[in-house]
């Protein structure tokens, strides 16, 4: 759930010939107004089918649809496997008058392979899958030697360390907060955010997708019990270098 005045996830990249936003949740494309012009974004690349990841691509569409500034071209979205079911379940509940083309009229949709390496201009992408509820992938980002990786929604498991080995940043969900979760599992506390950023051998640790239950001052506190790294819990509209 959001914090109050924030919105759910989505994080924008930027190198000096991209910009690609990893997930667009609920609320999250208001607060991506403010920091890029739409038309500007190369592409949207979501984890997962979970609508705190990816529905307000509706109000994207409708900027796209009715908005004063004209799109060039179809916006490519890449979803994960099975990710266009999900999207087309959306457009048919969405609007009684929604067309077969809601999205495929304003986006250039495919689904990628999380086998394979997805390159978008000069940023390269991988892919891992992650523990969850559904079918998630975090994704490894890197350009000019940089490398920044997403675990996406996870509770603690060994392909998210691997693909974030090293990474300069890692932004890790801490959705359970200082808890623990009980039952069956698909995401992390902060300290298990901090144990996956020690284990991978990151150079910062960034934690994101938690509640305002807690301070983000303990969540970062908690992670620092396992990272010995910079560690911080982030919040809507922060930028940070890698």
């Amino acid at each position: 759930m959001p914090r109050p005045g924030g919105a759910c996830s989505s994080y924008l990249i930027r190198t000096d010939d991209a910009s690609v936003v990893f997930d667009l949740g609920t609320g999250a494309f208001a607060k991506l107004l403010l920091a890029v012009d739409p038309t500007r974004i190369d592409a949207i690349v979501v984890t997962h089918m979970h609508a705190d990841h990816f529905f307000d691509l509706v109000p994207l569409h409708y900027t796209m649809k009715y908005g004063d500034v004209r799109f060039e071209r179809r916006l490519p979205v890449w979803l994960p496997p099975g990710g266009r079911s999900s999207l087309e379940a959306l457009r048919r509940a969405v609007s009684p008058d929604a067309r077969e083309d809601f999205f495929s009229g304003f986006f250039a949709v495919a689904e990628y392979d999380p086998a394979q390496e997805l390159r978008i201009n000069d940023l390269t992408l991988r892919f891992a899958r992650t523990r969850h509820f559904v079918d998630a992938y975090a994704i490894r980002a890197e350009s000019a030697g940089a490398s920044l990786a997403y675990s996406a929604d996870t509770a603690p498991c060994e392909p998210v360390v691997a693909l974030a080995s090293q990474a300069s940043l890692f932004l890790c969900e801490a959705a359970v907060g200082l808890a623990t979760e009980q039952g069956e599992r698909g995401h992390s506390s902060a300290e298990e955010a901090g144990e996956m950023a020690a284990r991978a051998r990151a150079g910062r640790l960034l934690l994101t997708h938690y509640s305002a239950a807690h301070a983000p001052s303990s969540l970062a506190e908690a992670a620092a019990k396992h990272f010995a790294g910079p560690v911080a819990a982030v919040d809507d509209g922060m930028d940070f270098t890698v």
